[in-house]
């Protein structure tokens, strides 16, 4: 009898399994930037139209995976930065203060590998 019952528990354990496997999602799910990174984003205005936002990257900063819709970036204080996306591609970049840069919907997260503190201002565009 106590043989039956351990094999059935390993069946069920195994469905339980099956099944909580099934669920998860295929693609990764980013967060929202200004959620999974409050000591790093302030939001100084979100309308129907914008989200603005201020980012300030200390040096050796790490930021947590995040999303953004289509955004303009204005380089307010430059730097050095890494991105890193999902599907493990990475990417440095160096910012100069008055940069001015265009980025299609991203899913990354990104560090400060150099420096200086890398401040900038972030518009995430809406109802595109």
């Amino acid at each position: 009898m106590e043989v039956h019952v351990i094999r059935l528990a390993r069946v069920l354990l195994s469905a339980v399994v099956m099944v909580s496997l099934s669920t998860v999602p295929r693609t990764v799910r980013a967060q929202d930037v200004a959620a999974v990174n409050p000591g790093n984003m302030k939001v100084t205005l979100d309308n129907q139209q914008v989200r603005v936002m201020e980012a300030t990257l200390k040096p050796g900063v790490k930021e947590r995976m995040h999303s953004h819709p289509s955004s303009i970036v204005y380089v307010l204080t430059g730097g050095k930065v890494r991105s890193h996306t999902p599907d493990g591609k990475v990417s440095d970049a160096t910012y100069t203060a008055g940069q001015t840069l265009y980025r299609e919907p991203l899913t990354h997260w990104a560090e400060n590998v150099g420096t200086t503190t890398i401040h900038l201002l972030v518009i995430e565009l809406k109802n595109r």
